[in-house]
């Protein structure tokens, strides 16, 4: 692994700014909107009145009504490649995807956080768009793994554990202890069915 090199912030121009504002400001709209009334009973208009933009202007920032909800998604993939290649020296590729995850679980114990995955648990298009979102990043973490683990290009059990480590979000999210979810798929994940407990 090659020495990361550290970039300085290149301070944005004035259209990126203001494009980025604007971005923030229909973001902030449609979920405010969202949140009070439901997914359902909020138009594309109504969010673009509320950002005072056009309808146009709002399709540019983002494709969907469903992908006004998930602005955060972002550097996710980042995330998920760092949370690999840059682990602890002794520590495991599925302890450190453990820590990821569970962090993700703990930050949905805040307040706001909360209300935002009831909006999405209570969607069905957005319970779906979001499971769609997170599994896109499944070949950049299978390839990490590939690379931290130095398998074989396109070994099937790192593909494996990048599905199945993903998919553990879902888990956490449809769960009423989140934690505790996580934590079991990832014993699972490390010792297999008959060493949980679980097996015939």
């Amino acid at each position: 692994m090659g020495a990361t090199q550290i970039r300085e912030p290149q301070p944005q121009g004035r259209r990126e700014r203001k494009k980025a504002a604007t971005r923030k400001a229909i973001a902030d709209a449609a979920l405010r909107l969202f949140l009070e009334r439901g997914y359902d009973d909020v138009g594309i208009r109504e969010i673009a009145d509320a950002a005072d933009v056009s309808t146009a202007t709002l399709f540019k920032h983002f494709p969907s009504k469903e992908a006004l909800v998930f602005d955060m998604d972002t550097d996710r993939e980042a995330s998920l490649r760092d949370a690999v290649q840059k682990r602890p020296e002794k520590q495991s590729i599925l302890a450190a995807l453990r820590d990821y995850v569970l962090a993700r679980a703990d930050i949905s114990q805040d307040a706001e956080m909360a209300r935002f995955l009831e909006l999405i648990r209570s969607t069905p298009a957005l319970s779906e768009y979001a499971h769609r979102m997170w599994m896109r990043h499944e070949g950049a973490l299978t390839e990490a793994i590939t690379e931290a683990s130095g398998a074989p290009p396109e070994d099937p059990v790192c593909g494996a554990l990048a599905h199945f480590v993903l998919e553990t979000t879902a888990l956490a999210r449809t769960s009423g202890d989140p934690r505790t979810a996580v934590e079991s798929a990832f014993d699972l994940l490390e010792h297999g069915w008959n060493a949980t407990g679980s097996g015939v």
